[in-house]
């Protein structure tokens, strides 16, 4: 069967299949959404289901090595492929006002149904897509088109709020910023004058105009509230009624919500998570990588053109169970291997219980007693990224030195392996000395050399003990009981080696720190942690192999000058500020490209440049600060924008700022500048 097919595609293959550079989909206000679409021959004659993919990426210029070789797999495999710009991005028209609004919801829906109308379609569509194309295809999902019969939905959330790049655990991360500038940057460009009808510069100007900051507007929704219940569809599971395909990384931020689409979806579901970062698994690192187009094909085949291929004979849930490793920078593999349930949650997991002691995870409960923590603010730089890309020294390194600002827990040397397979959970009385406080455990690996690999955490606002909606402020001196989650994770801790509860009250620079130093009291003796251990299973030997990684040829995107990310940590000892800084090697683009795309002349570049600095003692010395430029250009024509925003904060508010300036062929073209102050509330 195609799907199976070990053998890479060749340039001869593309022969099968017509390319559209660019098709025109009209909306109900008059508004055209542009699209690249591949077609195998003939489908005009003998209609084949369609697969969409529909993101605000820019399909034209910065995602077209990478969509290529994916959409041309599937349309050699018999599908009709559509990857659509998002209104008022890419080549679209019109204009973008925030992510996974009811304006693209309700495009998106308009798609389906235009995929379904067209001739070469025989009326059957699946949804796909990571991160952005991920939450999509399951909010779409979720309001039920009915040409739509399946989805592949990739490194993406059932959970706007709890689950994605904004907030963890009710507390602000610095992904929020960061992410949010990266949309603002990527929301000013302006649509490519050879595929746009009309008046290029008009649009540009009109998007710059209309552009949002969207960090700050994020950071206006503190909480659960309606404005996150939107497109959150674990609001109601119910309404996704087609098949469900979900997976994920274990070095992505994302791979939580796995394991609670498939425990919560009635519709046909499965499960996937792999050692990887937030990408495609048949391209991501830490590997090994897999047939993901396979077996992607083998999810679409089945529920698109009703063949048997036994996909749906194969457990709902499937991970890599990662062996222990030292604590790295990078991976470019983990050791493991598959391991598969098949239901989740499985009645097979068993909890193992810790019980809180000095120093120590006990087996039975300690004597009544209070130990106090109050960690530095420049805890957590050695945290690694909220979600990793594959990038180099984006990993949690040793958590040796953050363990000796924390309260440390550490078990007896294990007399034998075990496989942790779920969700760990923390139960506390705490008591604080400020009215907002913050709670992270981290969950650690210890070696017998002493190395600390880190391989859960979770993160608790206390003003969020009772949930998300409806916070409140902790009466200092008073007792509470908290319960929180780590984690997902699947990890070995082999013989000799012991398991570490890590303690600390902030953790900098994935979130932004309490309005004032925080001291914490925890109670021994009634606390404790309990681990999921999973048994071992014959069943697991005799899993279906993955295939291994293949594509379809794509267009070379030939490197004109390479950047690679420098991480740079200085403290001033004079004054005890510590400065994180993550640049793009090369400075700035000062007009050279940094990539070419041949196919279409088209010269095409960015570079990057964050910053973070703290003072030990001090939470309101705080500051992240990112600078940002991207260009375009071919035969004459050049366009470039350059960003900065910046964010502090005092102990009653956040000030945000960014500046966003846009050039054509190095003339100022068009400026926006925002300054905005925001309540923190329960933050």
């Amino acid at each position: 069967m195609m799907h199976d097919r070990l053998k890479d595609y060749t340039e001869a293959d593309l022969e099968r299949i017509t390319e559209f550079e660019n098709v025109w989909i009209p909306l109900a206000d008059g508004t055209r959404l542009a699209a690249r679409l591949w077609l195998p021959v003939g489908a005009e004659k003998n209609p084949v289901p369609a697969i969409l993919e529909y993101l605000p990426y820019r399909k034209r210029d910065f995602m077209r090595t990478r969509d290529e070789p994916m959409h041309r797999y599937y349309a050699l495999s018999g599908y009709a492929c559509i990857r659509v710009d998002i209104r008022g991005t890419g080549d679209s028209e019109g204009l973008i006002h925030d992510e996974y609004s009811k304006t693209e919801l309700d495009d998106g829906l308009a798609v389906i149904q235009w995929l379904a109308d067209q001739p070469w379609c025989d009326g059957s569509v699946g949804m796909t897509g990571i991160s952005w194309g991920g939450f999509n295809s399951l909010q779409i999902a979720a309001l039920r088109p009915a040409p739509l019969k399946a989805v592949i939905s990739l490194c993406a959330a059932d959970d706007r709020y709890a689950d994605d790049a904004h907030y963890k655990g009710g507390c602000l991360l610095n992904e929020n910023i960061q992410w949010g500038s990266l949309l603002m940057m990527n929301n000013a460009l302006p649509p490519d004058p050879e595929i746009f009808e009309g008046d290029w510069r008009q649009a540009w100007r009109a998007r710059i105009d209309a552009l949002e900051p969207f960090p700050a507007l994020w950071m206006q929704h503190s909480t659960r509230d309606e404005y996150w219940r939107h497109g959150s569809v674990c609001e109601n599971f119910a309404a996704i009624e087609v098949p469900v395909y979900a997976i994920g990384g274990w070095a992505d931020g994302y791979s939580n919500a796995v394991s609670r689409i498939v425990a919560n979806l009635s519709a046909p579901v499965k499960g996937l998570v792999g050692p990887w970062a937030h990408a495609f698994p048949h391209d991501a690192v830490p590997g090994p990588s897999i047939g993901f187009l396979q077996e992607a094909v083998r999810w679409w085949d089945h529920w698109l053109k009703g063949i048997d291929t036994g996909i749906m004979d194969e457990p709902a849930f499937r991970v890599w169970m990662q062996e222990s490793v030292p604590p790295q920078p990078q991976y470019k593999e983990r050791p493991g291997r598959w391991v598969a349930e098949a239901s989740w949650p499985s009645e097979r997991i068993e909890p193992l219980t810790y019980h809180l002691d000095w120093g120590h995870l006990a087996d039975s409960p300690g004597k009544p007693d209070e130990a106090v923590l109050s960690s530095p603010e420049t805890l957590g730089v050695r945290g690694g990224e909220w979600c990793g890309f594959g990038s180099d020294g984006e990993a949690p390194r040793d958590q040796r030195a953050d363990d000796g600002g924390s309260l440390v827990f550490t078990s007896d040397d294990l007399e034998e392996r075990i496989e942790i397979l779920g969700t760990p959970r923390l139960s506390l009385e705490i008591k604080s000395d400020q009215p907002v406080a913050f709670l992270v455990a981290r969950l650690c690996d210890v070696g017998p050399d002493g190395t600390s690999a880190r391989i859960s955490y979770g993160i608790l606002n206390l003003c969020h003990r009772d949930g998300h909606d409806t916070p409140e402020h902790l009466v200092p001196g008073e007792w509470y009981r908290i319960e929180m989650e780590l984690d997902d994770l699947a990890q070995v801790i082999p013989p000799g080696h012991s398991l570490r509860l890590s303690l600390s009250t902030g953790y900098w620079p994935m979130i932004w720190p309490t309005p004032a130093s925080v001291t914490l009291a925890v109670r021994i003796g009634s606390g404790q942690i309990q681990i999921p251990v999973r048994p071992p299973a014959d069943e697991d030997a005799a899993l279906r192999p993955f295939l291994p990684a293949i594509s379809a040829p794509g267009s070379q995107r030939v490197k004109l000058h390479h950047l690679a990310m420098k991480r740079r940590i200085e403290v001033d000892l004079a004054t005890n500020e510590m400065t994180y800084t993550l640049k793009s090697d090369g400075g700035e683009l000062g007009g050279a490209a940094l990539a070419r795309l041949e196919d279409i002349n088209l010269d095409l570049g960015n570079t990057l440049m964050k910053r973070y600095r703290i003072i030990e003692a001090d939470p309101q010395s705080a500051q992240t600060e990112l600078a940002q430029s991207t260009m375009l250009r071919r035969d004459g024509w050049a366009v470039r924008i350059d960003t900065r925003t910046h964010l502090s904060s005092t102990a009653k508010s956040f000030q945000f700022s960014a500046d966003l300036s846009a050039f054509e062929n190095d003339v100022p073209f068009a400026s926006r500048h925002w300054t905005i102050t925001i309540p923190r509330d329960f933050l």
